[in-house]
């Protein structure tokens, strides 16, 4: 789907139609290699060097804000450009953070119904972290971090006040978060009403609906999408499931939908089965994460929520969501396989 979905933008862009398929495909051997070996390590491994983990994303983080060290990419500072290839260090930021955030809570049960005590001090280190990266600016996967932390939060059995106050908060805070950037608003009044600047800021909603639109029951066929011609823009990334769509139909993007809902049925399950609570933390963690990107991004690409840049896991073109997302398979493996 790289490939179909790419092909004439990189013939155009590179007079190479295989431009993206070859660098994808150099991640995806690297991210099962990277899953298989992950898979045989003690997971409890990133229980002991969680701390170390969490500071090298950390400085990261840092070191990507500053100019000729990171960057710029669609107008965010998140890259470390190797080459033509590019490393955006808040992917693995996510991952870091569900490791810490899961060692933390299996050490903190006994006071973690105390605010102070027990979440005031796992909130301000992910704010933190949730600052660095508005910095950059990346608000889809700030909010992802977030929403996963606050879901471990609420599973280890923290008071449900704090998330009633925290829900608004929260509000006040993306209201504010829209109105100090002006583009962000764009993308709301894009989204309820996509025809008022069908040429600008509504242009991706309505050409992604016309991609999807004309699918029918089983689409157009593979490699025939007339939205990846110059019409949707980088058709390759945040909105490849439209061009699924419009190949593959209905069925198609059935399918996609189920294999998505089965690798989060049998990641729960794992996590319901596990006997050590950091296993049962961090497996569910990780799960709770891909779904939510996951279903966040199908939201956008059918017009449900406002565009958030956040890609598809596994079939999005982009090395370091891919690598992060097959690192985090192969640590629920190792879970799977020694602890249920």
């Amino acid at each position: 789907m790289i490939y179909s979905a790419s092909s004439i933008w990189a013939e155009y862009k590179f007079n190479d139609s295989f431009y993206y398929f070859k660098r994808q495909l150099i991640f995806i051997v690297i991210g099962i290699f990277l899953m298989l070996k992950i898979s045989k390590i003690d997971y409890m491994v990133y229980y002991n060097n969680s701390n170390k983990i969490l500071l090298i994303c950390f400085i990261l983080l840092i070191l990507v804000l500053i100019p000729g060290i990171g960057s710029v990419r669609n107008g965010s500072r998140s890259w470390f450009g190797i080459g033509s290839l590019g490393i955006q260090p808040s992917e693995a930021a996510k991952l870091s953070l569900i490791i810490f955030t899961s060692k933390y809570l299996s050490k903190s049960s006994k006071f973690i119904k105390s605010f102070k005590e027990g979440v005031l001090p796992i909130l301000l280190v992910v704010f933190i972290f949730f600052g660095l990266i508005m910095l950059q600016p990346d608000l889809g996967t700030g909010l992802i971090i977030v929403v996963s932390i606050i879901s471990l939060l609420f599973i280890s059995g923290v008071n449900m006040k704090f998330f009633i106050g925290g829900g608004i908060l929260g509000i006040i805070g993306v209201i504010i978060l829209i109105l100090i950037a002006p583009y962000r608003m764009d993308r709301i009044t894009s989204f309820v009403n996509p025809w008022k600047d069908p040429l600008g800021t509504g242009f991706q909603i309505i050409q992604s609906l016309y991609a999807i639109g004309p699918g029918g029951l089983l689409g157009t066929g593979y490699l025939k999408s007339i939205q990846k011609q110059f019409y949707l823009p980088e058709p390759q990334t945040d909105f490849i499931f439209s061009i699924v769509s419009e190949e593959f139909g209905i069925v198609g993007a059935i399918f996609v939908s189920s294999m998505f809902c089965l690798i989060i049925y049998r990641g729960l399950k794992i996590s319901l089965n596990s006997n050590n609570s950091f296993a049962k933390y961090l497996s569910f963690g990780m799960i709770f994460q891909l779904a939510f990107q996951s279903i966040m991004n199908l939201m956008v690409v059918i017009g449900m929520i406002p565009v958030t840049g956040v890609t598809l896991p596994f079939l999005s073109y982009g090395g370091s969501s891919l690598l992060i997302t097959m690192a985090s398979m192969g640590i629920i493996l190792n879970i799977s396989r020694n602890n249920t």
